[in-house]
C-alpha cells in the first residue's frame, strides 16, 4: 500500500497539523505501509524563517519519505506550484492521499489534482468545520466553500475527524461524505526524575502545581481560567500556576494575558515559561497536579492527551472534544465554559489529592490504551484498506 500524506507546513515551533503526520508516518511504516509526506518549506506560523531543508527530493527518515517544496508564489498562504506539479506527475503511483487541512490553498489544490487523476483522498479538517471556527472571516469562507471546498468535500473518499464530538457538530454544507473518527495519538512519556526545573523556573515544590500548556489564544479560555484562579486565592487555596505557551501569530494577545497576570494577585503565584519542549515539557507534565484547558472549542485536544499519558488528571471544558472520553474514564473533571463552574472543578480537585492521584492513573491507562500510535496506525490502515477496496468495486 502506497500512501501520500499532504500537509501545508511542518512547524518547528508548534506541531499543529504536522504533529500527527510526523508521528503517524513511522507507525504506518512499521506496519508495512509505504508512506510519502508532501509539504512546503514554510515553518508553520507567519513570520518564521523558511525551513533549512533540501527541496524537491525525498528525504528518508524513520521508515518513510518526506519531500519539501519551496513556497512560491504566495509564501504567506503556504502555497507551492512545485508540490502540485510533483503531485500531477506522481499521483497515479499511489493508492490513497490523506490531506491535512481545509481552507488552505495548497490542500484545496491538492484535492483537485487527486480528483483529476482519480486518486482517492481523505480530508482532515482540523476543526475548521466547527461552527465557531467558521464564524471567523465568515464571508470569505462562504466564498471559498462555494468555489472550492464544497466540491472537494463532496468528492472525498472520507472526512477524517479526531473525535465523535467534532464529527457531530461539524458543518458539511449539504454534502454527504463518509466520516472517519480516528483520534490523534500520543507517545508514551519516559519517566523523568529530574527536579532541577523547580529551581530553574522558580517554582515551589511544596504546593499543588496547576499547569496550562497550550497556545496562548482567545479560544483557549484564559479569560475564564485567570479569574477562576484568582477566586481560588480569595478563598484561601494555595497553589502555583504555570502558564506555558506562546502565540507568534498574535503577540498582542499574548502580552495582554501576561499583563493581566502581572497586575493580578496571581502574580506571586505564577510562573510564565513561554514555549517549552523536550525535557522541560516532560518535567512540567509529570510534575503537574492538574492540567487545565477550558477551551471554547477544541476539535481534539492533543495537549490534554499528552497530559493524560503523563499521568496528570485534567480539568477541561465540555468544548474540548475528547471530554466524553475524559468523563467516561474518570481521567479528570469536565465543566462548562463558565468562571464559576471552572472554579468549582478546580476547588474540588485541590481538596482531594487522593482523587487527583486516582484520576491521573486512570488518565495514563486510558491514553496508553486508546491514543498509542500503534493503535492509531492500525485503525488508519483499516480505513485506507476499506477505501481502496471500495474504489475497486
Amino acid at each position: 500500500m502506497k500512501i501520500l500524506q499532504i500537509v501545508p507546513s511542518i512547524s518547528l515551533i508548534y506541531g499543529g497539523p504536522s504533529q500527527m503526520v510526523l508521528e503517524l508516518a513511522p507507525a504506518l511504516a512499521k506496519e508495512g505501509v509505504d508512506v510519502t509526506i508532501l509539504t512546503t518549506d514554510s515553518n508553520g506560523d507567519s513570520g518564521q524563517k523558511p525551513l533549512d531543508v533540501p527541496l524537491n527530493r525525498p528525504i528518508k527518515q524513520d521508515g518513510y519519505e518526506i519531500i519539501y517544496f519551496r513556497c512560491a508564489p504566495f509564501r504567506r498562504y503556504k502555497f507551492s506550484l512545485d508540490l502540485l506539479q510533483w503531485l500531477k506527475h506522481h499521483a497515479q503511483d499511489f493508492d490513497i492521499a490523506h490531506i491535512h487541512a481545509l481552507f488552505s490553498p495548497i490542500s484545496s489544490a491538492a484535492a483537485t489534482v487527486c480528483r483529476q487523476y482519480k486518486l482517492p483522498y481523505i480530508l482532515r479538517p482540523l476543526g475548521t468545520l466547527d461552527p465557531a471556527d467558521l464564524r471567523k472571516k465568515k464571508q470569505l469562507k462562504q466564498l471559498y466553500v462555494a468555489i472550492l471546498e464544497r466540491r472537494n468535500l463532496a468528492s472525498a473518499a472520507a472526512i477524517h475527524f479526531t473525535s465523535k464530538q467534532e464529527a457531530k457538530i461539524s458543518e458539511r454544507f449539504g454534502v454527504a461524505t463518509l466520516d472517519l473518527v480516528i483520534p490523534v495519538g500520543v507517545s508514551p512519556i519516559k519517566e523523568h526524575s529530574g527536579s532541577s526545573f523547580y529551581k530553574q523556573l522558580g517554582i515551589p515544590n511544596d504546593l499543588p502545581l496547576i499547569l496550562f500548556m497550550s497556545r496562548i489564544d482567545p479560544k483557549k479560555g484564559l479569560n475564564l481560567l485567570i479569574p477562576a484562579l484568582e477566586k481560588l486565592l480569595t478563598n484561601g487555596y494555595n497553589f502555583h500556576f504555570v502558564l506555558a505557551g506562546t502565540n507568534p501569530q498574535d503577540p498582542d494577545y499574548e502580552q495582554k494575558i501576561k499583563s493581566q497576570i502581572q497586575n493580578s494577585p496571581l502574580r506571586s503565584h505564577t510562573t510564565i515559561t513561554g514555549f517549552v519542549t523536550g525535557e522541560l515539557k516532560v518535567s512540567l507534565l509529570q510534575a503537574a497536579d492538574l492540567f487545565v484547558l477550558p477551551s471554547y472549542y477544541e476539535n481534539f485536544g492533543i495537549a490534554v492527551a499528552e497530559a493524560m499519558v503523563a499521568g496528570t488528571p485534567v480539568v477541561i471544558s465540555d468544548q474540548v472534544h475528547i471530554y466524553q472520553q475524559v468523563q467516561d474514564s474518570e481521567s479528570g473533571w469536565v465543566g462548562t465554559t463558565d468562571v464559576q463552574a471552572l472554579f468549582e472543578l478546580l476547588q474540588t480537585a485541590l481538596q482531594n489529592p487522593q482523587e487527583r492521584q486516582r484520576r491521573g492513573l486512570n488518565a495514563q491507562k486510558y491514553a496508553l490504551q486508546h491514543f498509542s500510535w500503534d493503535a492509531i496506525a492500525r485503525q488508519t490502515i483499516q480505513a485506507y484498506n476499506q477505501i481502496i477496496f471500495n474504489k475497486k468495486l
